[in-house]
């Protein structure tokens, strides 16, 4: 993707206002059923919104309260700094290092910060690992409380109502309308994230990927996997949504 002030700047700005205006509610999430077009259609908005943010930002910016400079370098650091790579690194690590994997889930905020990431200060990060007993699901059910150094921008859906409510009432039909069918003995464990308490799932290494390289591991990794309403992606696959 471009740097900050290159050709794709402008449309990785409105990306990242749009979502932001999202964040503060200023649109109606997508329905569940659509959730699966993921990381770029789940971010569209209607354009009437995205006007808005647009005309929002110029009017910022022309009485001084908002530096385009800043806003540019803002936009870069989610683009290359802050995102789901990140959070991609933190479970290949665990996967091929069984002390650090130790570490991750006794102390996620400790851990996650040995590989140069952190939250926000007073956030405690707890990591949930997958099993072939356990899958774990993770949730807001009061706004959207989100761990954004690992896991980038939160996704429309992870806002929306729909999921805020059916992840706890019916968490498997949820994970359907993902793709993830569970068999019954498998159980579904739902944790609910807070301003004080937030979540990261470690899904389970996919069978096959034994060879596989600490960053050929990390590309297995989606945002959607490290929320629980995904797996880790197979090998043969290797390319992250």
């Amino acid at each position: 993707m471009a740097r900050a002030g290159g050709p794709g700047t402008d449309t990785a700005r409105q990306d990242f206002l749009t979502a932001a205006a999202a964040a503060a509610g200023a649109t109606t999430a997508p329905d569940l059923a659509h959730a699966q077009a993921h990381d770029h259609g789940a971010q569209k908005l209607p354009s009437d919104v995205a006007l808005r943010v647009k005309s929002l930002e110029s009017l910022l910016i022309e009485k001084g309260i908002v530096d385009s400079a800043a806003l540019d370098a803002l936009v870069d650091a989610y683009e290359h700094e802050i995102g789901p790579h990140n959070g991609a690194r933190v479970v290949a690590r665990a996967w091929v290092d069984p002390a650090y994997k130790q570490r991750l889930l006794a102390d996620g905020t400790a851990a996650i910060a040995e590989l140069g990431y952190g939250g926000s200060n007073g956030v405690d990060v707890r990591v949930l690992e997958n099993t072939p007993r356990v899958h774990n699901l993770v949730v807001c059910t009061l706004c959207s409380c989100y761990i954004w150094a690992v896991l980038g921008l939160p996704p429309l859906w992870y806002k929306s109502p729909p999921y805020r409510s059916r992840a706890v009432i019916d968490p498997r039909g949820v994970l359907r309308e993902f793709g993830t069918v569970l068999p019954e003995d498998i159980e579904v464990r739902v944790w609910d994230s807070t301003a004080e308490q937030r979540y990261m799932v470690l899904p389970e290494r996919p069978t096959g990927s034994e060879a596989l390289s600490e960053e050929a591991l990390a590309a297995l990794v989606t945002r959607d996997a490290m929320i629980g309403v995904a797996k880790a992606m197979p090998p043969e696959t290797g390319i992250r949504s």
